[in-house]
């Protein structure tokens, strides 16, 4: 084997190398972004459903209030 093909091999094993360090942060990275997306949403939705039902919450004690203020009015 000549010098010049004895080159080419150990080029082309360092791109291959390059070529595989960099798959293997590009996986790290989706896997982070993809694990920290999926968190954001599940805050974000525990977040929206306790507003929901505090609201809902809220709602019922002051239809309760004004059915009671209602209902003392027309005994009036």
């Amino acid at each position: 084997m000549d010098n010049d093909q004895l080159l080419e091999r150990v080029h082309a094993l360092e791109v291959a190398q390059a070529t595989q360090a960099a798959t293997q942060a590009g996986t790290a990275a989706t896997l982070t972004a993809t694990q920290t997306g999926a968190s954001s949403t599940m805050a974000a939705t525990q977040a929206g459903t306790w507003s929901t039902m505090a609201a809902g919450s809220i709602a019922l004690i002051v239809g309760l209030f004004l059915w009671m203020a209602i209902a003392r009015a027309r005994e009036s």
